[in-house]
């Protein structure tokens, strides 16, 4: 039997071991040339290549994952960037912990959902631009440069989403089916004014200040409103008044007190007099806002279309003199039946007027409202003459016999030099 030898060439000698593992090896065939020794065979040099490609392939698809990764960072900085800028220079920066990020809706749709912003579907105007109502499903979409994704209280309106897109901000709230208070109590929907008792007035005066405390003490965002009003606080399907239009509305830092300005916004009738001589503004503006409100509601007269020809007084200066004479039944609004609570009537009313004192420093705060409001005994200060109680302009104008019709407080002051 011949012997098999393993060559001196390490590959050829590989290969006769590989093929000695698999079996006894057959004597060459009689007269056959030995096997020389060569390069590796076309299977080896497929399996090389193969690794070859292997690592390639691997070192490629780690640089495009690398930059998957770099162009989602950019891409997120950038939309982060996009709410920055849609959301105003003056609120602090958004954190990385998304909740800031709300449901985005496209241009087209919102296009779609309002009839290319039909006037049939025009709802209103808010601080900075028209509110529409969509088809399907319904809700209120605000043509509006500033949002709150963080604010969220049972009366205040809640923001759906919104849309960024080019020179397009808009932003999408919930529709509320009973329209603004101003309405049912004075406009277009007057004739639902019934439907406001007196526990469902007293019941809106609770839930604004519920609200407006949680805006200036308990939210995440420290707000300050700055155009509080009737027309401002619309009504879901049970009454429940929710505080809108935060076009005009301030943030303050946690130990920012007041702020200043040239330019002041607001509605006539409600702007508190600091704000408006001098365009000083703080939580006590929104404090005076809040104090007409609560005059209003309870006579269901409109500050800036009421006047007291005899006494040459509005609304304020009217309720101030009919409660220091003590004569509340006179206050309140006729159209309300006889369930009105003399005691809750005189104890509002006093709220009322502590609201609207001339000096800021004379309001209280809405911590202090709202235990005012829902403690049954509880001693409350003597309120000082109001600010604004008398009619300014009276000398040279003559003011209308009709008041009704008188729509003043419909006008938001926008660009008003201060002293």
């Amino acid at each position: 039997m011949k012997e098999t030898r393993p060559s001196t060439d390490d590959k050829a000698g590989l290969r006769i071991d590989e093929a000695a593992a698999s079996g006894p090896s057959r004597a060459p065939a009689p007269g056959s040339p030995p096997l020389p020794a060569g390069p590796p065979s076309g299977r080896k040099k497929s399996k090389n290549l193969r690794v070859k490609l292997s690592v390639v392939g691997a070192a490629v698809a780690t640089v495009l994952a690398a930059l998957a990764v770099l162009f989602w960072c950019c891409k997120l900085r950038n939309r982060k960037g996009n709410l920055r800028k849609f959301m105003g220079p003056e609120r602090p920066d958004l954190d990385d912990k998304g909740d800031d990020e709300s449901l985005f809706f496209s241009f087209t749709s919102i296009e779609v959902a309002t009839d290319y912003f039909s006037d049939e579907n025009k709802l209103g105007q808010g601080g900075f631009g028209p509110v529409f109502k969509s088809k399907k499903p319904i809700y209120l979409l605000n043509l509006n440069v500033n949002t709150w994704f963080r604010l969220q209280h049972r009366n205040l309106v809640r923001l759906l989403g919104s849309c960024i897109e080019k020179e397009e901000r808009l932003l999408v709230y919930e529709y509320l089916p009973n329209n603004s208070l101003d309405s049912v109590l004075f406009g277009m929907y007057a004739a639902k004014r019934n439907i406001l008792d007196w526990k469902g007035r007293l019941k809106i005066i609770e839930g604004v200040a519920q609200g407006l405390l949680y805006l200036h003490k308990y939210s995440r965002l420290k707000i300050i409103h700055r155009d509080l009003k009737t027309s401002n606080v619309l009504l879901d399907a049970d009454l429940n008044p929710k505080i809108s239009d935060f076009g005009t509305a301030r943030i303050f830092g946690e130990n920012e007190m007041r702020g200043s300005t040239m330019n002041i916004v607001g509605t006539y009738g409600y702007v508190s007099p600091e704000y408006a001589m001098d365009g000083v503004y703080s939580e006590k503006s929104d404090v005076f806002s809040f104090g007409v409100m609560i005059l209003e509601i309870i006579s269901g007269k409109k500050n800036t279309s009421f006047y007291d020809a005899d006494r040459h007084l509005n609304l304020i200066g009217h309720v101030w003199d009919l409660w220091t004479e003590g004569r509340i039944s006179e206050i309140t609004d006729s159209c309300l039946d006889e369930t009105v609570s003399t005691r809750e009537a005189l104890k509002y009313v006093h709220v009322g007027l502590l609201r609207v004192q001339e000096k800021a420093a004379d309001r209280p705060t809405m911590s202090d409202v709202v235990s005012m409001l829902l403690k049954e005994s509880m001693a409350l200060a003597t309120p000082k003459r109001p600010a604004f109680a008398e009619i300014m302009t009276l000398n040279n104008t003559k003011l209308p016999e009709n008041p009704e019709f008188c729509s003043l407080n419909e006008v938001t002051i926008s660009d008003v030099q201060g002293r």
